[in-house]
Parts: structure tokens; C-alpha cells; sequence
């Protein structure tokens, strides 16, 4: 590996001690440095706005759907309150104590990151994959129940006769909402996948926690858009 790329290699460059190019003393700066940042601390900010401007782009995301979701529900809003009554609010209601539990696990694990507690880390993120692992499952028999029901937006769809006109809409806006955040939430795994192999090779430290912070960032994004989701589609028209 050449000197450029090696991260190991730019500790004799002249770049000053470990203490100083890493931030935080110690031998682990030099070998979680790559070649394109000069200190550990530059690479540390760099993790960290590079997640908070993704996260941005995706609130701009939802946002667009969160949009056409307020404009057809004051376009039909007989249909989408009749709508909404078919969807149940105990398993919504369910799903949304998991995510805040997994919100918890992840913070926790972040915090054990920071601590350089290896094992309480992998422990807590495995925590948090089952409780994801339990949103989906919940979310696949809602899915299932709807299909069942006749209300999948397609040929197929019957709640337009019982529902009103504009109640395919409506559940056009839930299946695509809902089902992006079950993508986002299966990205999630595949992330604390990553960041259990990263920790078991020992590339999260209490010296370079920055890995885990970012994957919690996303979490945390994940649950806040459930969050905003569950009450605009099962509690809104509900009095």
C-alpha cells in the first residue's frame, strides 16, 4: 500500500504525535486516520455533517409526501377519515413503543461506544436490530391484513364503494409512506450489521466512536419519521 493511501504510513510524514493529529491521545488515531484528513477530529466533523446533510436531503424526502399527503386529505377528507378507521391504531400504537425502545438501545449504544465498552455496544445493537426486527414483522401482518381486506391500491382495491371516492388515495399515500420507512428501517439493519463487524474488529473506540454515532443518527431519523407518521395516518381523524 503506498504512503498516500495508507493511513498507518502518515504517522512518520511530519504530521506532529498521535496526541496531536488524533485529538484524544493514544495509539488509536494512526490507524483509524485515512489519507485524506490531516487530524482525527477533522475526520470526526467530516462523519458527522456528511450524515447530518444526508439526513437533511431525506427530511426533503418525506417532506414531499408529507405535502401531498395534507393537500389530498383537505381534498377528500370524508374518504381519508373513513379511510384511517381501517387502520389499527393498537398495533400502530404497539409499533411505536418498539421504535422508541430501539431508539433507546441505539443511544445506549452509542453511549457504550464512547465508553470503549465493546461488549455492552455489540449487546445493545443486537438489542436494537430484534426491535426492528419486531417493527417489520408487525408491519408485514398489517400489510397482510390490508391485502385481505381488499384495500391494496390496484385492480383489486374495494373500499372505493364503502370508503368514498379518494379512499385508493389515501391508502396509495399509506402504502408509499409506509412502506419507504420499512426500506429505511431494513437499510438499518444492514447498518447495524456494518457496525457489529466494526466493533468486533475494533474499529469503534472510545477514541473514534464516530462510526456508531452516524449509524445512530440514522436510527434515531428512522424513528422520528414513524413518529410523525403514526398520528397523521391512524390518530388524525380519530375524536
Amino acid at each position: 500500500m503506498s504512503e498516500a493511501t495508507s493511513p498507518v504510513s502518515r504517522s512518520g510524514q511530519g504530521h506532529g504525535p498521535p496526541s496531536l493529529r488524533g485529538g484524544h491521545g493514544g495509539g488509536a488515531g494512526p490507524s483509524m486516520l485515512f489519507h485524506h484528513f490531516e487530524t482525527m477530529v477533522q475526520q470526526k466533523a467530516a462523519v458527522e455533517l456528511g450524515m447530518w446533510l444526508f439526513l437533511a436531503q431525506e427530511v426533503m424526502f418525506f417532506g414531499g409526501l408529507f405535502m401531498a399527503y395534507v393537500y389530498y386529505r383537505n381534498k377528500f377528507h370524508d374518504a381519508f377519515v373513513h379511510a384511517s378507521k381501517h387502520l389499527d391504531v393498537t398495533l400502530g400504537t404497539v409499533n411505536t413503543v418498539v421504535l422508541i425502545g430501539s431508539s433507546l438501545t441505539m443511544a445506549l449504544a452509542v453511549d457504550a461506544a464512547q465508553k470503549g465498552k465493546r461488549d455492552r455496544t455489540r449487546n445493545l445493537v443486537v438489542a436494537t436490530m430484534v426491535l426492528g426486527l419486531v417493527f417489520m414483522g408487525i408491519k408485514a401482518y398489517e400489510y397482510h391484513h390490508k391485502w385481505v381486506e381488499g384495500l391494496i391500491p390496484g385492480a383489486g382495491f374495494s373500499g372505493e364503494a364503502t370508503l368514498g371516492h379518494g379512499s385508493h388515495i389515501f391508502f396509495i399515500l399509506y402504502f408509499m409512506m409506509t412502506g419507504l420507512h420499512a426500506l429505511h428501517m431494513i437499510i438499518g439493519e444492514g447498518l447495524m450489521i456494518m457496525l457489529l463487524v466494526w466493533n468486533k474488529q475494533g474499529k469503534v473506540t472510545g477514541e473514534y466512536p464516530s462510526r456508531c454515532h452516524a449509524m445512530g443518527l440514522y436510527w434515531h431519523f428512522v424513528d422520528i419519521v414513524w413518529i410523525w407518521l403514526f398520528p397523521m395516518l391512524y390518530l388524525v381523524s380519530r375524536h
